[in-house]
């Protein structure tokens, strides 16, 4: 009797943790942090930013998910994606001004047709794999004709650090596409456009 009050008590929890995101949330908003993947750290020190990992918040049926570029691009339970970055610190940002539920269902269309789609361990700026922070970026600009921030080269960022020359060697031998088209999680998260509207510091 015990344990089957106790996990009723652990479904009342999650219920009240999920409505309370879908209701401060909305379709649209953009969450960071970082990520305790491989090449999070390579990320952070070609940004010279801590926000390594990104995607975009989608209310379905009263509950928040992550739509997000990793292997292969999926919706993710928000709780879950939280827990999955350091110390599960995050933080939301949102368009400057406020969307409407018909731009709301163009950004999930446009970012749907992304769904099962490998992750771009390239960074390239093509369509048969995407990344991160290529996602939410290509979901507002096809969707909604909003530019989140320029567009950058990949020569732009800061590859002088030992571990990133290592990766680029690892992934691109001796040809390193200095000129391919990137945008990077740190571009978005700074962004005029944006507004934060939740800080997480992290929990221990």
């Amino acid at each position: 009797m015990l344990k089957k009050q106790f996990k009723l008590f652990l479904l009342a929890l999650l219920f009240c943790s999920t409505s309370v995101y879908s209701t401060q949330y909305q379709t649209g908003d953009i969450i960071f942090h970082t990520s305790k993947s491989a090449q999070s750290l390579v990320i952070q020190k070609a940004t010279h930013s801590p926000y390594s990992h990104m995607g975009m918040i989608v209310i379905k049926h009263e509950q928040a998910w992550v739509l997000e570029a990793i292997q292969p691009v999926k919706y993710t339970p928000l709780r879950q994606w939280i827990n999955r970055g350091v110390n599960k610190a995050y933080i939301v940002k949102r368009y400057q001004t406020e969307l409407t539920a018909e731009q709301q269902h163009k950004l999930i269309k446009q970012a749907e047709t992304y769904l099962n789609k490998p992750y771009d361990v390239y960074f390239e700026w093509n369509d048969d794999a995407i990344y991160c922070s290529e996602i939410v970026w290509k979901a507002y600009q096809y969707a909604l004709g909003l530019e989140l921030a320029p567009l950058e080269k990949l020569q732009s960022f800061d590859l002088t650090d030992r571990s990133v020359k290592a990766l680029m060697h690892q992934r691109y031998g001796q040809h390193i596409p200095l000129q391919e088209t990137v945008i990077a999680p740190s571009a978005i998260f700074n962004s005029k456009k944006l507004k934060t509207v939740d800080s997480v510091a992290g929990l221990n």
